[in-house]
């Protein structure tokens, strides 16, 4: 056997190999699922978990239904006619992410990633107060801290569209300070961790092929 065919057979099996592990490692996801964020945002980022047990995971899902009230009960119970894999664990899980990537984009002025998260509505109001920051000659600095606490407070869904709507209230923490094209602070402070209350509404078609949900109304 030549040299440069063992070479070639070590080196396949070696790729063989790293695309089993690869696949073991991704896997496969139900719930909540936004795009993926740029690494390096915020403290309380939800990255790589290490695997926990089947009965763990039972326990916080368990958990997360008995938060729920009787109509939410009920709401879930027809999502799952639809969807029977729905976690609404994972839904969380991801709607933390969601609220720091959303949050972050608004103070940013990154309106190709609030695009991919928000439904057209939602999208032009908060659109609009971007626009208005660049005619003013405003500048956001910002730096998300956290969410604190995150609540189930209504959850709908209606069986004729199939559309489902969960609204969360979130309490978060972030750092934000406002300058002018002086670079004067108008508002904030870049030193002061500002906590915040939000209730947002996700809405998705259930069943869709589209596991995303999106923002779909923001405040009481």
């Amino acid at each position: 056997m030549s040299y440069q065919l063992l070479e070639f057979i070590v080196l396949f099996a070696i790729a063989a190999f790293l695309l089993f592990k690869l696949r073991s490692v991704i896997g496969t996801r139900t719930g909540f699922e936004p795009p993926s964020s740029p690494a390096g945002r915020g403290a309380d980022r939800a990255g790589p978990e290490a695997a926990r047990p089947v009965e763990e995971d039972d326990e916080i899902e368990a958990a997360a239904m008995r938060a729920l009230d009787e109509d939410a009960r009920a709401a879930m119970a027809e999502i799952r006619k639809v969807e029977p894999g729905f976690s609404l664990e994972e839904f969380l899980h991801g709607a933390r992410s969601a609220y720091e990537m959303i949050l972050t984009a608004y103070e940013e002025g990154d309106r190709a990633t609030l695009q991919d998260l928000l439904t057209p509505d939602v999208y032009a109001a908060f659109e609009g107060v971007i626009a208005s920051r660049e005619r003013d000659g405003l500048k956001v600095d910002s730096r998300f801290i956290g969410v604190r606490d995150l609540k189930v407070d209504t959850l709908r869904f209606d069986a004729d569209t199939a559309e489902a709507d969960l609204t969360l209230r979130f309490v978060g923490e972030m750092i934000t300070a406002v300058r002018d094209s002086e670079g004067r602070i108008v508002e904030g402070d870049p030193n002061e961790i500002r906590r915040q209350t939000d209730v947002w509404t996700f809405s998705r078609v259930m069943g869709s092929p589209n596991p995303n949900w999106l923002l779909s109304a923001t405040g009481e």
